[in-house]
């Protein structure tokens, strides 16, 4: 177990190189191929010294084919490797569907468990960078959806090492979601081979007034809520899933038994999201020891706007946070 003097600081970037980097060390059978993956380190340099380290045969660079890319990788998977595919903006996972949602996610079950697809999908999501409606989407939902993968979606640096280390040995595919706006948020990491289980959800912050359950980068803005909360008398307690599927139930209910009101805060559209999913489990699950109704705060169910003014009106914030909290409590 590492000791607090152990523990450094790197951002998001660094931890995912990091686990990248470890897990190339660690075995062999581990590939990483996508756009601009090798000797340019990756459209947000998370692969950057990788080709150097490794080599042109284990971090491939691509041509532009989001759909060939993942074949590929699919096919490696299914015959011994450990690929991990790089999608360099989540909203091009539309081009590789058929081979993520109709292939990887059914060849288990189809193959009667003679084939597996250990392959991972890292692919970015979030708004907030002023990169249109094309480049700026939260798809995890759709993901979500489908029997037979993993989704997972990392709410800080030592998670972001963590969880991707347990993607790359899940012997099932696993679609890793990075939220551009956290690319450069420092926190602490503590070295060596720490892999966190998928599936297990984490306290971030205790409290007994009010559960906010919040993924990806929105854990920072749910921190930072519950912060302000306190100012007024409230005490917030913070709850990352860090996975929808496997989706840790058990946490989410404890949490809200123990608060009575939860508050869901997800950057994907509202409509049929992730945060629907999310308010039903915790309303059917724990409906006898609600005071109030489990409340949203999600993305505006329009196309992103280009503009960063209009942007940000349709993204969640601190404040919707803080202002829905007070409201539910009567303060």
């Amino acid at each position: 177990m590492s000791t607090s003097t152990d523990v450094r600081e790197l951002t998001y970037a660094q931890a995912i190189n990091e686990a990248l980097s470890e897990e190339f060390e660690r075995d062999e059978r581990v590939v990483l191929i996508g756009e601009d993956v090798g000797r340019a380190g990756g459209v947000y340099k998370v692969s950057d010294g990788l080709f150097e380290r490794f080599g042109p045969t284990r971090v491939i660079d691509s041509p532009i084919s989001e759909a060939g890319i993942t074949g590929v990788a699919l096919g490696a998977a299914m015959t011994g490797l450990r690929p991990i595919v790089e999608l360099m903006f989540g909203d091009f996972t539309t081009l590789a569907m058929d081979q993520i949602v109709n292939q990887a996610a059914k060849i288990r079950y189809m193959s009667g468990g003679a084939l597996a697809a250990p392959l991972v999908v890292r692919t970015t999501m979030g708004a907030g960078r002023s990169l249109g409606a094309q480049h700026s989407q939260s798809l995890h939902a759709w993901f979500a959806h489908v029997p037979g993968l993993k989704v997972v979606m990392p709410g800080s640096p030592e998670d972001a090492k963590g969880l991707l280390k347990a993607a790359i040995r899940s012997d099932d595919p696993v679609i890793y979601f990075e939220d551009k706006a956290t690319y450069r948020e420092r926190g602490p990491v503590p070295p060596g081979d720490v892999v966190t289980p998928i599936g297990v959800a984490r306290v971030c912050r205790e409290g007994t007034d009010v559960t906010l359950v919040a993924t990806s980068s929105m854990v920072s803005l749910a921190l930072a809520a519950a912060l302000e909360l306190e100012a007024h008398g409230i005490s917030a307690e913070v709850v990352d899933p860090r996975s929808l599927t496997p989706l840790d139930e058990g946490t989410l209910l404890a949490s809200v038994a123990k608060t009575s009101r939860c508050i869901v805060i997800d950057e994907g559209h509202g409509r049929y999201g992730a945060s629907a999913e999310l308010a039903a489990v915790i309303s059917g699950g724990a409906f006898f020891s609600l005071n109030a109704p489990v409340e949203r705060i999600a993305a505006a169910d329009v196309p992103i706007p280009f503009n960063p003014r209009l942007e940000a009106a349709t993204i969640p914030d601190a404040a919707r946070i803080v202002a829905s909290a007070r409201a539910m409590l009567g303060r």
